[in-house]
């Protein structure tokens, strides 16, 4: 097994900031009940962190997770992303923007089974934009890095479980993102397999130096975050640095 360091950098300047909230709130109306998912979060990350967003189920964890990638809009407050203000851009201009500063890791794979696992890792790439010829350079090179070469050319159901879920890592490194939201990226693998999954994206992250939000219910992988944020009824209670 794997030594238990955390990962990611310690320190934050103001000149390091990557990802800023104030103020936000989100609430789910279901025209009979109001329920409020996030009351007032204010949050600050730098660059190259790993952050693990931690607490019970229904405080408000992947809500958090969605409003600051742009995947759920807030009902109130304010997101900026690298100084750019995620809500107040039309929805095709968040739409390029997301494409090229994040990538996405969810506990179900979601990759396409009729794809070869180099042609899942490149997808994004040619949604992007990218030449076919880079964008293949790229996935092949991504591949590699998650030590599965030898099968590039296999499709997903001829893989294991822990397989996969690198190559979805692949997937969402492939436009070398500042950013990588994880939303319980080791919920379905066991213990060995989340080891693995865990020295990998802390590998990634020490490399490439891009910020990690991770949202888990597992002590292990959150011992490995830098920075542990405890969530409860839709704030956040702790803010804990984990290096030391």
């Amino acid at each position: 097994m794997a030594e238990n360091k955390q990962c990611g950098v310690a320190a934050k300047t103001a000149d390091d900031l990557i990802i800023r909230t104030s103020n936000l709130h989100k609430i789910y109306d279901t025209g009979e009940v109001q329920v409020h998912a996030l009351r007032g979060i204010d949050l600050e990350v730098a660059r190259g962190e790993m952050v693990a967003i931690m607490g019970p189920s229904g405080c408000g964890k992947t809500t958090l997770l969605n409003c600051l990638s742009g995947i759920d809009e807030p009902t109130d407050g304010e997101v900026l992303i690298r100084e750019q203000a995620l809500y107040e851009m039309r929805d095709n201009a968040r739409t390029d923007f997301r494409a090229s500063n994040m990538g996405f890791i969810f506990q179900t794979f979601n990759l396409l089974p009729v794809l070869t696992v180099v042609e899942n890792v490149e997808l994004p790439a040619l949604v992007a934009g990218v030449k076919p010829a880079e964008a293949r350079r790229r996935a092949t090179r991504y591949v590699e890095t998650i030590g599965l070469a030898e099968q590039a050319g296999k499709r997903p159901a001829e893989i294991s479980g822990g397989q996969q879920q690198r190559v979805a890592i692949a997937r969402a490194l492939v436009n070398e993102p500042a950013i990588v939201w994880c939303d319980e990226p080791t919920g379905n693998l066991d213990s060995e397999n989340q080891d693995q999954i865990m020295d990998l994206l802390c590998q990634l992250n020490s490399e490439h130096g891009q910020t990690f939000v991770l949202v888990t219910h597992s002590d292990e992988v959150g011992a490995r975050a830098n920075r542990i944020l405890h969530m409860r009824d839709g704030l956040i209670e702790r803010d804990l640095n984990n290096n030391g």
